[in-house]
């Protein structure tokens, strides 16, 4: 069959990119799902900072590829090995499958899965190969996903199903930036009743943790970034505090702090506004070579925890009914997270805007033409 995707096809393209044009929408060959797979017709796609990083090349992929990786729609097709989802089910895409045999996925979500780890890093589907191709010459799979297109094959352990009364705008934010910042402050920071959570870095990923952070009871939150404009957001959201980065260094200390900026400043920030025996946790994706500077004797003298966690230490199948059901009883209003709705066809735009700073989430509607 046939989808309509955008194919990134080189690295570290100049910006901006609506002049340079690294992402290009068009028809592409898509294989029939096989044994473990799933054939989706994509609803909803938001545009993420993991997709932006590969096209400016801080995160090397092969390529050509069809990037997208937050992603929802309804399922058409199932193989022949998938016996618990149906046609018709709408299910939420997550980048990261989990074989659940590895070492990795022993580890209750605190590891990442090995052999989708190998996959996603390759450019390939769990069970080996491409199901793309544009002429004939294979494409690239993003994390599995690739849901910047019309239609998508992936594998079941790849998506979890969501009942109808999920809107796919707010299943796509779910897949990603939910999983991941939700999951930052629920499953490896754990405030108790009384603390205090601070995030730094209030992108999408970021304003996700805090609005997290924000559903729990007694916990106060407090929001850090260089924007003014994100400062005022996580305000309107119920942030007790917003600070930017020379003010919380001067005037923040918090006893669990989510750093989801994805750079070695805002990592050594994160722990400078730690409080003593606190939890500092790292989200952000910084590029290869970046680094920072820890003090070991801060770590042993006052007790101090640094915890990495990749897409929030989170298990889709267990965590994403505990954020839907959060969803459900208004504790959780993902919907804030929505900055704009772009069409595909306006993809470098939309990798533009977020490279600007001035997004949350950008979402692409798949399903309504150009």
């Amino acid at each position: 069959m046939k989808t309509r995707g955008a194919v990134l096809r080189t690295l570290g393209a100049s910006r901006p990119y609506t002049a340079s044009r690294p992402l290009e929408v068009v028809e592409l060959g898509l294989d029939e799902p096989r044994g473990s797979e799933l054939l989706v017709e994509v609803e909803v796609a938001s545009v993420c900072h993991s997709d932006l990083s590969v096209v400016d090349g801080s995160r090397s992929r092969p390529v050509p590829m069809v990037l997208g990786h937050e992603a929802a729609g309804r399922v058409l097709h199932v193989g022949s090995e998938v016996h618990d989802v149906s046609v018709g089910q709408r299910v939420v895409l997550t980048f990261l499958p989990r074989c659940g045999e590895c070492p990795g996925c022993a580890t209750d979500g605190v590891a990442p899965c090995v052999r989708g780890s190998a996959a996603n890093a390759a450019g390939e589907m769990l069970a080996g190969g491409s199901r793309l191709a544009e002429a004939g010459v294979p494409v690239r799979h993003h994390l599995g996903v690739s849901g910047f297109a019309t239609h998508a094959v992936v594998d079941r352990r790849s998506v979890v199903v969501v009942e109808d009364d999920v809107p796919a705008e707010v299943a796509a934010l779910m897949g990603c930036a939910v999983l991941t910042g939700g999951g930052a402050v629920l499953n490896a920071a754990r405030p108790s009743p009384g603390s205090t959570v601070a995030v730094v870095g209030l992108g999408g990923v970021g304003m996700a943790a805090l609005l997290t952070a924000l559903a729990l009871d007694d916990v106060t939150v407090v929001g850090v970034d260089t924007s003014e404009a994100k400062r005022a957001q996580a305000l309107a959201f119920g942030a007790s505090r917003a600070l930017s980065p020379d003010e919380a260094a001067d005037d923040l200390k918090a006893d669990h702090v989510v750093e989801a900026v994805g750079r070695g400043v805002a990592f050594e920030l994160a722990i400078a506004c730690t409080a003593v025996g606190g939890t500092t946790v790292t989200v952000g994706l910084p590029a290869p070579g970046d680094t920072a500077t820890v003090s070991p004797l801060g770590l042993v003298a006052e007790g101090r925890t640094i915890i990495g966690s990749y897409l929030g230490s989170s298990v889709p199948e267990r965590d994403l009914p505990v954020f839907i059901d959060m969803w459900r009883r208004g504790r959780l209003p993902v919907e804030q997270l929505i900055s704009s709705t772009v069409p595909l066809s306006r993809i470098n735009d939309a990798m533009d805007r977020l490279a600007d700073g001035s997004e949350l989430r950008q979402l692409i509607s798949l399903q309504e033409g150009p």
